[in-house]
């Protein structure tokens, strides 16, 4: 059974009853005692409260009110905490940035499997600059719509099309597959493969107007895109963690 699967029994199996001794655990998941003590110490990291006593009346315990966050949040919310974490990480002067390690590593392991893969890729194409050069921080508002759009058509790999405008103040309509988001603080930039000119191109958020998602997917296209665009960022993951099972 994968690792995934059994911790996910094992929880199972803790919220049905409170007098469980390892060794029952341990026959209903089909392990070795050992393995489950293993899991046990890993549900705790992830945030269950969970005790054990020995003798009478005793054996492993789950706290019925211990749920975990995540379970509380929907899949946009879950996304967007990892993802405010992993670019705090990459800030690490920043007040508080210090626990975003810690704090990243249990969000992501509380996350379902295929969920927790998905915002992985995600954190792969979403990079961190040098900041902004002092000419280039006076910049204009960036649209609270664009932001919502781009999460969009980002985490979905739909097209996105906007009205731009470049460094000489031209206007053009253009539409994009946004493979990534390139941090240069305070500047964002959407990094996108451009559909019209069939090049890969940084576009200034506050230099967008009128942002749409389209219905249009896209596939995701090689890393070597954004690594070409930004070669002195980093992105906040670099690549998959191990999955292990058991």
């Amino acid at each position: 059974m994968p690792l995934i699967d059994r911790h996910d029994e094992l929880i199972r199996l803790l919220r049905s009853r409170a007098d469980w001794r390892t060794e029952d655990l341990a026959h209903k998941l089909g392990v070795s005692p050992r393995t489950v003590l293993r899991d046990l110490g890993r549900l705790r990291d992830r945030g269950f409260e969970i005790s054990s006593m020995a003798g009478p009346g005793g054996g492993v315990h789950l706290e019925p009110t211990s749920v975990l966050v995540t379970s509380r949040l929907d899949g946009e919310e879950v996304v967007a905490l990892i993802l405010s974490a992993a670019v705090a990480q990459a800030f690490p002067w920043m007040p508080f940035a210090s626990g975003a390690s810690s704090a990243l590593a249990k969000i992501e392991a509380s996350l379902p499997h295929q969920q927790a893969l998905k915002v992985q890729a995600l954190m792969m194409r979403i990079m961190i600059g040098n900041p902004s050069p002092s000419a280039v921080r006076q910049h204009s508002t960036v649209s609270p719509l664009l932001a919502r759009l781009f999460e969009v058509a980002f985490s979905e790999e739909r097209l996105l099309s906007f009205a731009y405008r470049d460094r000489e103040g031209a206007s053009s309509q253009r539409v994009v597959e946004p493979h990534g988001l390139l941090v240069r603080a305070p500047i964002w930039y959407v990094v996108a493969w451009d559909t019209v000119i069939g090049e890969p191109r940084l576009f200034r958020a506050d230099r967008i107007r009128s942002p749409h998602v389209l219905a249009q997917t896209f596939l995701p296209r090689p890393h070597e895109l954004l690594r070409g665009l930004c070669p002195d960022a980093r992105p906040v993951r670099t690549q998959h963690p191990e999955v292990e099972s058991g």
